[in-house]
């Protein structure tokens, strides 16, 4: 008998592969960034991916797809400021529902940073690194456990994000769906976190993040971003 007692990683919502699983982040990191003219091109390709997914998955991301196809680029655009950069909870920066722009936040963003270093990633100033693409890449891509494992940390803003986006009726609610299916359902710790942050809002801000976001050692460029 084994004197190891070994963890068991967490089974997602949605029963699928670990194949499967990848697909959808790095498909939902592409759908969740600027829509460049870079991104729009490859809807066919990223059309022909989600239709290798779960059945419960591809309405998520099909939907969004389909509004892509409809949709005017500048239109596209616009939606996108409209929806992440003009709107307090929805952003796509994990770490900002509990800590807005104050000290503690900057603390919260060298976790991901140090996460992305020991996965070998050095991560550019671009983009802030709890960037919910950024991460979703990372977990695709790179470091699938270290990726998975800050995002089971954050299931309740991930959450959060998509009833904000679900009460405004945003396409971009699906991708959203699609994200939380990977991850273990919610628990009753998680909706009391959720309650939480959706009655106090993100904190006003206290001081600047440069000197904890922007670490001076990680100068690479960031592939494929504005």
């Amino acid at each position: 008998m084994s004197l190891l007692n070994l963890r068991r990683r967490p089974r997602p919502a949605v029963e699928m592969s670990e194949r499967e699983r990848r697909l959808i982040w790095r498909i939902a990191a592409l759908l969740l960034d600027y829509p460049s003219a870079q991104m729009l091109a490859m809807v066919d390709e990223l059309s022909g991916a989600v239709g290798e997914l779960p059945r419960d998955i591809k309405p998520h991301l099909n939907g969004f797809l389909t509004h892509l196809r409809g949709t005017d680029p500048i239109a596209l655009a616009q939606q996108y400021v409209e929806t992440f950069d003009m709107r307090r909870r929805a952003s796509l920066h994990l770490s900002y529902y509990a800590y807005g722009d104050t000290r503690k936040r900057g603390m919260a963003l060298l976790r991901f940073k140090h996460a992305y270093r020991h996965g070998g990633v050095e991560l550019g100033d671009e983009e802030l690194p709890d960037h919910l693409p950024v991460l979703l890449e990372f977990a695709a891509t790179v470091d699938p456990i270290g990726g998975e494992r800050l995002l089971g940390e954050h299931v309740p803003v991930l959450e959060l994000l998509r009833l904000s986006l679900s009460d405004s009726a945003s396409p971009y609610a699906g991708i959203l769906a699609a994200v939380t299916a990977t991850l273990p359902p919610l628990t009753t710790a998680d909706r009391r976190r959720i309650a939480e942050l959706a009655a106090q809002g993100p904190p006003e801000e206290e001081v600047g993040l440069e000197p904890f976001s922007m670490d001076p050692t990680m100068f690479a460029a960031s592939e494929g971003r504005r």
